[in-house]
């Protein structure tokens, strides 16, 4: 059985419940702009893709003069549900139990740095993860960079990494850069578009990841 010294994990809808959130928080932006309000579908689609990529797929009718204004209040909404925003069940006592088994632990993630580490300093999260890399910070999912410069400061190979996701953007990404893939269907992406992109497995609660997981670390 393959054995795995560092899993990374992406942030909204795989650790933090924060889907519906950013749906709405999208949405409400649209509205306050005057703008076309996507599906909810289309804009679950984009979560995990930087600010300007998911803009550019799910509000392509907004101008450069209407997107400070856009920002401000997609900003002003989801800061609103912020507070409410929680972990999946579950995640802390995996995140503990892998870090009293020495698993090195990391975040690749399409928030900007400013909103992860706000999320990490609210929460207490700093302590579990060694290396973090944001959206704004490298290259947007899907491209492999986030994964490449972690891989590359971890002084890893790909093969001993685990990439773990919500979206069709974090296995591609995964696959991009050579290492293996865990999708979790509770996230912002459907079965069939996870299955599509091919992930190593696919999991349907905290629950089942830990049980892979912990089996193969």
């Amino acid at each position: 059985m393959k054995r795995y010294e560092a899993v990374i994990f992406d942030w909204d809808g795989t650790v933090m419940d924060s889907t519906h959130s950013i749906v709405e928080a999208i949405q409400s932006a649209c509205a306050d702009v005057d703008l076309p309000i996507p599906e909810t579908s289309t804009a679950s689609w984009v979560i995990g893709l930087s600010l300007e990529s998911a803009l550019y797929h799910c509000v392509p009718t907004l101008s450069a003069e209407q997107l400070p204004l856009f920002l401000e209040r997609y900003r002003h909404h989801f800061l609103r549900r912020d507070p409410e925003i929680k972990l999946f069940d579950g995640i802390i006592d995996l995140l503990d139990t892998l870090r009293q088994r020495a698993v090195t632990l990391g975040v690749a993630t399409g928030k900007s740095r400013v909103g992860l580490e706000r999320v990490l300093s609210a929460k207490k999260l700093h302590r579990y993860f060694d290396t973090t890399r944001c959206a704004d910070e490298s290259f947007s999912k899907p491209h492999p960079g986030m994964l490449l410069e972690i891989t590359e400061e971890l002084g890893l190979s790909p093969e001993r990494l685990l990439m773990v996701g919500d979206t069709s953007h974090d296995i591609q990404m995964a696959t991009s850069a050579g290492i293996d893939s865990m999708a979790v269907t509770y996230g912002a992406h459907d079965k069939s578009t996870l299955l599509e992109a091919e992930p190593t497995v696919m999991v349907s609660s905290v629950g089942e990841m830990q049980a892979w997981i912990l089996a193969r670390v």
